[in-house]
C-alpha cells in the first residue's frame, strides 16, 4: 500500500522534491488511524481540482481504488491495538509469489489441509 501512496504523491510533486514525504506521511497516518475510506476520496478530489488528465492522475486513482477495494482488510488501527504486526508489500509480494510457485504447479492437487500442513515445515 505504501508504494501506491508514493506513486500518488509524485503525481502532485516532483520526485526530487522533499514535499512528497509529508503528503505521503499524512495519508499513511490517517490510514493507520483507520481512515482509509476517507483518504481515497480526498486524493481523488486533489487530482480533480487541477484538472489532471486521466493518464496524469492514474497513480492517484489506482491508490484510491486499492484503498476502497481493500477497506475491509485495511483496519490497521484495530490490528495495532490488538498488538498485531502490520506486514508491508516488501514481504507480501515475495510470499504471494513463493506460495504461487509452490502451490500452482501444473498437475498438482492441493487441499487446504495439505497446503496448511506445509506451512510449519517452511516449504512455503
Amino acid at each position: 500500500m505504501i508504494e501506491y501512496l508514493w506513486k500518488a504523491a509524485f503525481v502532485f510533486y516532483y520526485q526530487t522534491s522533499t514535499q512528497p514525504e509529508p503528503w505521503e506521511s499524512k495519508r499513511l497516518q490517517l490510514i493507520l488511524e483507520g481512515k482509509s475510506s476517507s483518504v481515497a476520496p480526498g486524493m481523488r478530489r486533489s487530482a480533480t481540482l487541477p484538472k489532471l488528465t486521466p493518464q496524469e492522475r492514474k497513480p492517484v486513482d489506482t491508490c484510491a481504488r486499492y484503498l476502497l477495494n481493500n477497506a475491509k482488510y485495511i483496519k490497521y488501527d484495530d490490528y495495532l491495538k490488538a498488538g498485531f504486526p502490520i506486514v508491508t508489500g516488501v514481504i507480501e509480494g515475495p510470499c504471494r509469489h513463493l506460495i504461487k510457485d509452490r502451490m500452482d504447479i501444473t498437475g498438482a492437487r492441493w487441499t487446504m489441509r495439505g497446503g496448511e500442513a506445509l506451512l510449519p515445515l517452511g516449504y512455503l
